[in-house]
């Protein structure tokens, strides 16, 4: 078995030619340039002991209320032990549910609040705490969350600008290190490709995957994590992925990675391999070591047979009927325990030891120098080694990083931009036709008209506001949501990043859809009243997505959202607009309720723009509700307003505080509501 890896093959001269391919992947690639022979970073190591992790969870389902009420723990991970030591790759194999990436969430310090964490992790030599696990490691998840837009140096200047934000008047060492980087990862050749998304083509699988490893590296850690990244790829590609992890792990980095069938050639490429059955290490060692290990347990690897999938099939259990499952989990155990005895194990657990206790140990290598938690404990040494206006000038520098981004991204959205602009036209042709023209005469619809486009204008416009934060936000929330999980930023400095980009194309869709509707069907013929309706119909549209965000910052689901959206602008309708009953004639509850939504002062102020001074025509006697017939030829706009408004008039500039006050006012509920989203990810 063992010459069916081995290099040194005494075999015929053409199987020796046809190992020199496998040669060239594991050895020869490593070797040939000479920076991989070269390490100006101390020496590292990392050690994991005994890290278990349980979770409660509820026994049946929330609609089986006995059964919801009672809960039992899963245990997910139970003593896991392993070492590696900088310039190794570990690869860490099982099936699925075994627990590769709850151990990489646990030893990275994403797993929460949730579960029962116990064991210790080493670095150096010396105990981490669960607040610097994040701090210590780089972790590349499995899904590539990336600006769609951008291309690859500007997706790495960008990180760099927020990861090394504490040296940004160096912009010459940003550029430096981005160069470096995508050189190291193989990416200079696509520098100036944009990064694609599913609508539209950018650069491959195996190259969005490099980018995102090449956003860790910019931090320069020392221990890097990636969740199955070779997941999605074909063949050659994930092996080349693999191969550019072990050429960063001799690099002085320790390079630890979950994986998914693995070809045979890459058998000799990792340093270290561990299997994992069901939360358990089933085994842990050298290539070579896990060879023999498991031929003395009675399990040899046929020749031409890949033993990546022989010893994961060995250790995994087979829930499929319970006579298999009995046997299956019997058989791991039985080699579990075997390990657990063997020298190797031991070796491990010695190797352990010897590094905990040495008197002259190396200093922890966090990912920046001024790590722990960047900007967070940055705070806690300000008096010591920063002034207050340094700390508020990062705060200021990270906010313009995140508009300069987000704004090149999305204004590069073509579709996105049209529709943004146009979306409120579209809507407000609709109207024009519909309603054609406007009439003085109250007998053909003056006045029930006028109230209609206004009922639509205010009601609409925070749809159209809704449907873009909808379709634009989430894919920004998981990449704030990974880069605030490396330190990078806050989540809701995200929010407000997106806030300063949507606020001229808000403004300039809404004074298209107010310039058309407004002169089109004929309302008063004014400038100055023109825009005031301009003014206030803005404010519906920014309220709903501002609503919108608020929302998505607490809730996961898009959809969700969407409805509850609609549902609170309707209610906000019926409760504030006073067009389906009079406001003083509601209960007494829904009138202050009515206090609290922006349809109240926005429809009051465009009544009073619309009709204050406004003479009607009637060629027969008409009568007001509430009123008596009269005989006339003028009715003055000021009625309508005393009717359905009374003091409208003398309110005019309160409501119009009143309803822009809801916008700051949204923005501090968005910086709350994506605190709290920090929160929730935690527990």
């Amino acid at each position: 078995m063992n010459r069916s890896y081995s290099i040194s093959d005494n075999g015929p001269q053409k199987e020796v030619r046809s190992k020199e391919v496998f040669r060239f992947v594991s050895e020869t690639t490593l070797s040939q340039s000479p920076e991989l022979q070269h390490s100006c970073q101390p020496f590292c190591c990392l050690s994991v002991k005994q890290v278990s992790y349980a979770v409660s969870e509820r026994v049946g389902p929330w609609w089986d209320i006995p059964s919801h009420r009672k809960r039992w723990t899963r245990q997910i991970l139970r003593d896991v032990s392993f070492h590696v030591d900088s310039g190794q790759i570990m690869g860490i194999l099982g099936n699925s549910g075994s627990g590769k990436t709850t151990l990489l969430d646990a030893i990275s310090g994403r797993i929460g609040n949730t579960g029962y964490f116990q064991g210790e992790v080493f670095v150096n030599g010396q105990k981490l705490k669960r607040d610097q696990f994040s701090d210590c490691f780089s972790y590349v998840l499995q899904s590539d969350n990336l600006l769609s837009y951008l291309t690859v140096e500007e997706t790495l200047t960008f990180t760099a600008q927020l990861a090394l934000r504490q040296h940004s008047n160096n912009a010459i060492r940003k550029k430096a290190r981005v160069g470096a980087v995508m050189a190291e990862l193989s990416l200079s050749h696509v520098a100036h490709s944009i990064i694609g998304g599913r609508v539209f083509p950018g650069i491959s699988g195996g190259e969005r995957r490099r980018v995102s490893i090449a956003s860790q590296l910019l931090q320069d850690p020392r221990i890097i994590l990636l969740d199955e990244p070779t997941t999605g790829l074909d063949s050659m590609t994930a092996n080349q992925i693999v191969v550019l992890l072990a050429e960063l792990a001799k690099r002085d980095r320790i390079v630890i990675v979950t994986i998914h069938q693995p070809r045979s050639e890459l058998f000799k490429v990792f340093s270290r391999i561990a299997i994992m059955s069901l939360g358990e290490l089933v085994f842990c060692g050298e290539p070579d070591e896990m060879v023999d290990f498991f031929s003395n347990c009675g399990y040899e690897c046929p020749e031409y047979c890949n033993p990546f999938d022989i010893y994961v099939d060995l250790t995994s259990v087979d829930t499929r009927c319970n006579e298999r499952e009995a046997a299956t989990y019997n058989r791991m155990h039985a080699i579990l325990s075997t390990y657990q005895h063997s020298s190797i194990y031991q070796n491990m657990l010695e190797q352990i030891q010897q590094n905990c206790q040495l008197a002259d140990k190396a200093s922890i290598p966090f990912k920046s120098k001024d790590a722990p938690n960047s900007l967070d404990k940055l705070g806690k040494m300000t008096h010591a080694l920063f002034s207050n206006q340094m700390l508020v000038c990062l705060y200021h520098l990270t906010s313009i990083f995140h508009c300069r981004r987000t704004m090149k991204n999305l204004s590069r959205n073509r579709i996105g931009v049209l529709m943004r602009l146009s979306q409120n036209l579209i809507y407000g042709l609709f109207v024009a036709f519909f309603v054609m023209k406007l009439d003085s005469n109250i007998n053909k619809g003056a006045i029930q008209d006028r109230i209609g486009i206004i009922y639509q204008s205010m009601g609409a416009s925070p749809y159209t506001g809704m449907l873009n934060a909808v379709a634009l936000f989430p894919p920004l929330r998981a990449i704030s949501d990974q880069e605030s999980s490396d330190g990078l930023y806050h989540k809701w400095q995200m929010f407000l990043a997106y806030i300063f980009h949507i606020l001229p194309f808000s403004i300039i869709s809404v004074f298209i859809f107010s310039s058309f509707l407004y002169w089109t069907v004929g309302m008063h013929p004014d400038v100055l009243r023109f825009l005031c309706f301009s003014a206030v119909i803005l404010v519906p549209h920014v309220t709903g997505e501002l609503l919108t965000l608020v929302l998505l910052g607490v809730v996961q689901d898009p959809n969700m959202v969407n409805s509850g959206v609609a549902l609170l602008n309707m209610a906000g309708i019926v409760v504030g607009s006073g067009f389906l009953r009079s406001t003083q004639q509601m209960p007494l509850v829904f009138q202050w309720l009515s206090y609290l939504t922006f349809q109240k002062y926005g429809c009051e102020l465009l009544i009073v723009t619309e009709f204050y001074g406004h003479n009607f025509t009637c060629s027969k006697s008409f009568t007001l509700p509430g009123n008596t017939p009269d005989l006339c030829a003028t009715f003055d706009g000021n009625v309508v307003i005393e009717q359905g408004y009374p003091g409208a008039l003398s309110r005019y500039t309160q409501d119009f505080l009143m309803l822009y006050a809801f916008l700051p006012a949204l923005v501090v509920l968005g910086i709350i509501s994506f605190k709290i989203r920090d929160w929730l990810i935690c527990r």
